[in-house]
């Protein structure tokens, strides 16, 4: 079940998430909707990403299989030529800062397409709200027997309207 409440002011939609993550509902079953961006507290609705160690860990296999690729080209088809090494690391030096790049980059843009919930078959079915010029959106998702309580949050808190939609 989810329940959409209207809230004019920033004040009182963030008091309404504090209380309601108080409440027991987390930071996953909650999301705000606005037609600008809303800055609140620190820690408030704070959702944990790994993306830093997703784009490093990227960086780190494409990087490493690119030079293993090329060291495994050039013992395989070993090609002399006066006395230099096979394989060296200078020789591949750009390849392997190339694909190191693209490791990050293609990691971080596939994380942020999985964290944005573009890409993963979650909350397909959560009903989007419709939201009026300078007024917010609260959504909360919660279980039909706390959406009493959570209903009672938002109203005290200042939701000027809240509506309730049943998952489909």
């Amino acid at each position: 079940m989810y329940l959409i409440g209207e809230f004019r002011e920033k004040h009182k939609a963030a008091t309404a998430i504090q209380k309601l993550r108080d409440s027991g509902i987390g930071p996953g079953d909650l999301d705000l909707f606005s037609e600008e961006p809303v800055a609140l507290p620190r820690g408030l609705l704070d959702r944990p990403s790994h993306m830093s160690l997703v784009s490093v860990l990227g960086a780190i296999t494409l990087g490493s299989l690119a030079t293993l690729f090329v060291r495994y080209a050039q013992n395989d088809y070993k090609l002399v030529t006066g006395g230099m090494p096979i394989f060296s690391f200078w020789a591949t030096g750009v390849i392997t800062y190339e694909m190191t790049m693209l490791g990050a980059i293609v990691a971080t843009f596939s994380w942020f397409l999985w964290e944005s919930g573009l890409i993963r078959k979650r909350d397909k079915r959560a009903p989007v709200p419709s939201v009026s010029p300078g007024s917010m959106c609260l959504r909360v998702r919660c279980a039909a027997d706390g959406a009493d309580r959570a209903n009672e949050i938002m109203s005290g808190s200042g939701a000027v309207h809240i509506e309730r939609r049943v998952d489909a």
